[in-house]
């Protein structure tokens, strides 16, 4: 081999191991680019639902007070002073609307994971809803309130007792 040929494989070999050089660096690079991107993603969506339910802890306060002026409503004589506090429960139901809050309907089945039972009574069908103790709200996909609700349970013959 002459010299030249030697230079020659020692630059073909430095330039090899420069472009693998680079190809690492290239791909470092990406992958820090999209672990950066994921990142931006993932705090955008954790703002987004932050600032969704920002105020939720808020809203179950306010809600306490709409029972209540439900109540004030149900033992008040017809009277403008009725008339002020119903105009009054309809505004503040409307707002809490316009902030994604939704009443939690209790017609139909009992489900476990929606509703919270209180206390049974016989019935002709297990899980049937016949009493709402307390209204039951959700904002979004998330339940601020549990609907607190009597159940029935089915009557059992005197031969299906249970063991």
């Amino acid at each position: 081999m002459t010299a030249k040929s030697e230079k020659k494989n020692e630059c073909d070999k430095k330039l090899q191991e420069a472009e693998t050089k680079a190809q690492e660096y290239l791909d470092m690079a990406r992958r820090v680019q999209a672990e950066f991107d994921n990142y931006r993603k993932r705090t955008a969506k954790e703002n987004e639902e932050f600032r969704k339910y920002a105020a939720a802890d808020l809203i179950e306060d306010v809600l306490t007070i709409a029972d209540d002026m439900e109540r004030a409503l149900s033992f008040a004589e017809d009277s403008e002073l009725k008339n002020g506090i119903r105009a009054i429960h309809n505004n503040l139901m409307k707002l809490l609307q316009s902030r994604g809050v939704t009443e939690i309907d209790v017609s139909g089945k009992f489900d476990p994971n929606v509703h919270e039972a209180l206390c049974t009574c016989e019935g002709e069908n297990d899980n049937d809803i016949v009493e709402v103790f307390q209204k039951g709200y959700r904002m979004g996909d998330r339940i601020l309130r549990c609907p607190k609700v009597k159940v029935t349970k089915a009557k059992q013959e005197e031969g299906e007792q249970d063991v």
